[in-house]
């Protein structure tokens, strides 16, 4: 059987080994459908059968759904509703088999995949760690929609079903194994098939699924059951708070768990389908498939990665052991990377590797890190005050203050210490590249190599491409990048690069509200509504209005080198008059005692009245127009950037918007933003900003005619 090998041996036990041609996984393809008919079709009338073993011969057991099917759902729901019950109706009559069904699990069963697994009656996983089981589906907007939340809840219960369906987390082996995810855990690929015939044949009467058998009963209580009655109503207040009504993928998943329980099997599997059927509609399951499925599976796979051999860093320095620094040498060190922390004496190296020792007595105490693994970690970083100890080394980061003329001075001083090989990298937010790369004696092997704090937390790193960065080194960095577990985007040079222009303009928005007399706590619950995950105040605070300040400062003293007089930052007078004044006030953010909040010892904060002051306007400001000007300001820079050539592709555009500056996940993107509002809604919008509050609402047609061509190729 093409697609599907059908194997049945002397005891009557049939083994189906699912193997998609053509595919490196097994997905729910066009092809799918034929191949699973086929072979339930031979195993309904096949004689003297005694049990089913489902294999992959795959790498993963089963994908589950082809998402580019997912993204024109929407053109004929008819058509898809049709298909979720037709694959829905497989998996029912693997059910109703009169013998028991086992899956065999060799790798990863997401999604689709998963819920085969739970149509078997027994669940049999390698101990691998990439054999994870788990049902995703929420991370991209929709709900498992093959019996997914109907068969989970029935088979966990109602309290231990919802975090793995609200939260989407794949689960490994073992863990899978404690919560009754899967039934059995073997130590070898070689194991399972025959570990599933030998449950079959010790079970031959398992063939009735629990929820099939009569008299069921929920695990936990069934839905009348008080505490249950209580989950089912705490739930949605509790939901709210995480997803503040931004996202509808999860509460048609809880909505639909709870009522699954109140209903008859085969009306919760129906009421699954309409319920999927609805979210393949809606901007936000396309914004998160296209972002979150299709955009970072690009980035990691190297779709946006310059051409060449994959090249791997086997040592490292970093330079300067402040809070940076401090942070890079801690994400060498994580993933095996050996590094030695220079600064100017040990003393401050010592404070530096500190940050470090701290992270791992956490994991240590949460049980995340054996000592062991953490003794090695921190061997990994080694502290010195000579550059003399990182001679040869495969990659070096400058990692000193943001001061031009400090930079240039460490760069051809320690550039030296460089293996013949190896490349150079400066961690700076905003200032240019290619005139770094002057200090540089090799400017090909010199790109910008930006991290965000704090680093250990922080997913994306964003590679600068200076005028004289070569491909080599350009590769190189993403390879690097990649090596230490980061999301690396490319942007091409200019003042501020992507993300610092735009993350600029999300707090240079809260100060300029401030000055049009919008109270702080409406502002901030604004930012709160629209999805960020805090406020515009609250994160310069963070930042700290000083640095702020000092950048600022130093691109006034780079003005002058240049012979600007507004180079960067553009349109950002709000700043200059709110944020710069509080630090002359001695209000310079959190670590500085006080910003926009004050701090109380417990760790508790309350917005400062004395920003009031700053307060000029008295008119009403609509609530809508608050968080639209928050969210536009970001989007706008964002399309300049792209407009300008900064940003290469909007693929980057959405991932480093996301994971760079906290643009609201739910809308898949700054630039899939305006996409799912519509590219003439969106500029008919920012126009009415633009002819309210000031030109830096306003859009280059041209660059929506990027957008629109964009759209138009796709379509």
């Amino acid at each position: 059987m093409t697609g599907f090998r059908y194997e049945k041996d002397a005891d009557n036990i049939v083994t189906v080994t699912m193997d998609m041609p053509g595919q490196s996984a097994n997905t729910m393809s066009d092809a799918y459908d034929g191949f699973m008919g086929k072979a339930i079709e031979a195993l309904e009338v096949e004689s003297d059968l005694a049990g089913v073993v489902f294999a992959s011969a795959k790498n993963t057991f089963f994908a589950g759904a082809d998402l580019n099917s997912i993204l024109t759902a929407g053109e004929s729901v008819e058509d898809f509703f049709k298909h979720i019950e037709n694959s829905k109706g497989y998996f029912r009559r693997i059910e109703k088999l009169p013998v028991p069904v086992v899956a065999a699990i060799n790798g990863a069963a997401l999604g689709g995949g998963y819920e085969l697994c739970l149509a078997c009656n027994y669940r049999i996983v390698v101990d691998n760690p990439k054999a994870i089981v788990g049902l995703p589906e929420v991370t991209l907007g929709l709900l498992p929609g093959a019996g997914g939340v109907v068969r989970l809840t029935a088979l966990l219960g109602l309290e231990k079903a919802l975090p793995r369906l609200l939260e989407g987390k794949p689960a490994k082996p073992g863990i899978a194994k404690e919560e009754g995810m899967v039934d059995a855990i073997v130590g070898s690929e070689e194991q399972l098939v025959p570990a599933a015939k030998a449950w079959i044949k010790e079970n031959p009467d398992a063939s009735a699924q629990p929820w099939d058998r009569k008299g069921f009963k929920y695990p936990g209580g069934n839905a009348d059951a008080p505490h249950i009655r209580m989950t089912a109503t705490v739930a949605p207040t509790m939901l709210y708070k995480r997803t503040r009504g931004l996202m509808p993928a999860p509460e048609h998943i809880l909505d639909l768990a709870v009522n699954s329980m109140r209903m008859g099997f085969e009306s919760a599997l129906r009421a699954e389908s309409r319920g999927l059927c609805t979210l393949v509609q809606t901007p936000e399951a396309k914004a998160a498939i296209a972002t979150f499925f299709f955009g970072l599976n690009g980035i990691k796979n190297g779709k946006f990665r310059p051409e060449g051999e994959r090249w791997k860093a086997k040592s490292s320095a970093v330079l300067g052991a402040g809070m940076m620094g401090a942070g890079i040498a801690w994400a060498h060190a994580a993933r095996g990377l050996p590094v030695y922390l220079k600064d100017t004496d040990l003393e401050k190296t010592a404070k530096g590797k500190a940050y470090s020792e701290e992270l791992v007595a956490k994991r240590i105490k949460r049980g995340q890190m054996e000592d062991e693994d953490g003794k090695e970690l921190l061997d990994h970083i080694k502290p010195t005050d000579k550059d003399a100890a990182f001679v040869g080394s495969d990659i070096i980061i400058e990692a000193v203050f943001e001061d031009i003329s400090l930079k240039e001075i460490v760069i051809p001083e320690t550039f030296r210490q460089l293996g013949e090989t190896g490349i150079y990298g400066s961690n700076t937010s905003t200032l240019p590249i290619s005139m770094l790369a002057a200090a540089c004696p090799d400017p090909t092997r010199f790109v910008g190599i930006h991290f965000f704090s704090p680093v250990d937390k922080m997913q994306l790193v964003e590679l600068i491409n200076g005028e004289r960065t070569s491909d080599e080194t350009l590769r190189k960095a993403y390879d690097y990048v990649t090596q230490i577990g980061k999301i690396p985007i490319i942007v091409n040079d200019s003042r501020g690069f992507f993300t610092s222009r735009v993350f600029g303009t999300f707090t240079d928005e809260g100060a300029s509200l401030i000055v049009d007399g919008v109270d702080p706590a409406l502002i901030e619950r604004a930012a709160w509504k629209a999805g960020m995950p805090v406020g515009p105040l609250a994160v310069a605070d963070e930042v700290s209005l000083v640095l702020q300040k000092k950048v600022h400062d130093t691109h006034k003293v780079l003005d002058e080198r240049l012979g600007l007089t507004d180079g960067f930052p553009s349109n950002n007078d709000a700043t200059v008059a709110v944020n710069h004044k509080m630090v002359e006030m001695e209000r310079g953010g959190r670590q500085y005692g006080g910003g926009f909040y004050d701090y109380a010892a417990d760790g508790s904060k309350t917005l400062w009245r004395g920003v009031e002051q700053f307060m000029k306007g008295n008119s009403e400001i609509p609530m809508r127009d608050i968080e639209d000007r928050i969210i536009y300001r970001q989007v706008i820079e964002t399309l300049r950037c792209y407009d300008e050539g900064v940003l290469r592709n909007e693929v980057e555009a959405n991932v480093g918007s996301i994971f760079g500056i906290g643009f609201p996940a739910y809308t898949g993107g700054a630039l899939q933003f305006i996409h799912g509002v519509g590219i003439d809604a969106f500029a008919k919008r920012a126009k009415e900003l633009a002819e309210a509050y000031g030109d830096r609402f306003a859009v280059a047609p041209s660059a929506l005619d990027k957008l629109r061509k964009k759209e138009q190729k796709a379509a």
